[in-house]
């Protein structure tokens, strides 16, 4: 979308960002906006004139996601927090959307990945470091993390739900190889090797219903008291941590699953073994029941199975079903709602 100043503001507070007060902006800015999403996260193409902005500091309650920006035309200066960033091509910055930010740029393009804070998974400490500090994106972590915006910006809507969820989960997981590699090359501290340590066993052993906080602390030596002090700044204790990513293996397997499935079989292959159990929490976690995934699911493939390979989906066919036909056939694209 391309519009004026005023139009352009109300998309950009729409996507999650803050307005901005563009000392350059006249009656004849032109400035376009485009939003894709892809699984948790938002990306937003920016292209804008000259500008000179100020983002007043918001509340922390709207702090629940963080953003990397990846300039792709044009040069810019952002200072936040303690940083100072001058960008150019390929560079990316990490920002604060509730911190106060001033920036000065040419006519620019840029993508903003806006990343939910959870997902990311970095001490509020290492937040404060990297808030404002260019991250060269020409070589290294930073150059994976800038290609895979700009090309997801463009493609994201041509991804299935379970697809999407796993390409996300990739490029979380770049995004913090870049910062973490941005935050320089010294040793990891005992305790944050020790958790990186930790959060490696629970990830392999998500499947195993007995997978319990005293387990864990007894198959890396430590006490139970010693295991959750090494999470208590983290932002999932270790039995949240592994309820969370038994909740999102599970919710991938019954959006991706091209085969029939049975909620009660997925939630016990990922160590729940209480269906009722299971289903309270997707529904308190997701806002859906977990047997809506496998309906949309079934539908889809029904609908797949059916349809001719010229008539899939085409006006023609639409036209010759009979009106109880087409509404049942539509009901299939409904997804839960996210």
């Amino acid at each position: 979308m391309t519009g004026n100043l005023e139009s352009f503001q109300d998309e950009l507070a729409a996507s999650g960002f803050p307005r901005l007060v563009n000392r350059l902006a006249g009656a004849d800015f032109r400035g376009g906006i485009a939003t894709r999403d892809l699984g948790p996260l938002r990306l937003v193409s920016l292209d804008t004139p000259a500008s000179a902005c100020i983002g007043r500091e918001r509340d922390a309650s709207d702090g629940e996601n963080l953003a990397i920006k990846v300039m792709t035309r044009g040069r810019t200066r952002i200072e936040q927090g303690r940083g100072d960033a001058e960008l150019g091509p390929t560079d990316l910055v990490l920002l604060d959307p509730t911190r106060t930010l001033r920036f000065e740029s040419t006519a620019a393009a840029h993508v903003t990945i806006l990343v939910p804070r959870t997902e990311l998974r970095i001490r509020p400490a290492q937040i404060d470091r990297l808030i404002g500090v260019r991250i060269d994106g020409s070589h290294g972590p930073g150059a994976l993390v800038s290609v895979l915006a700009r090309e997801s910006a463009r493609s994201a809507t041509a991804f299935r739900e379970a697809e999407a969820l796993r390409s996300a989960a990739a490029v979380v997981e770049l995004i913090a190889v870049a910062l973490e590699a941005r935050l320089g090359d010294e040793q990891p501290a005992p305790d944050e090797w020790l958790r990186n340590r930790i959060a490696g066993y629970i990830e392999a052993r998500l499947a195993d219903p007995e997978l319990s906080p005293p387990g864990i602390a007894a198959a890396h030596h430590i006490s139970v008291r010693r295991l959750h002090k090494l999470f208590e700044d983290q932002p999932l204790t270790v039995a949240a941590l592994i309820r969370r990513r038994r909740l999102e293996r599970c919710r991938a397997e019954l959006t991706g699953s091209g085969r029939t499935v049975t909620v009660t079989a997925v939630a016990a292959r990922w160590g729940f073994s209480d269906p009722t159990h299971f289903s309270k929490l997707f529904k308190a976690t997701y806002g859906y029941n977990a047997r809506a995934l496998v309906t949309s699911n079934r539908a889809r493939t029904t609908r797949t199975r059916t349809a001719g390979p010229e008539k899939d989906g085409g006006d023609q066919d639409r036209q010759e079903q009979p009106k109880s036909n087409r509404r049942s056939r539509g009901e299939g694209k409904h997804r839960p709602p996210r």
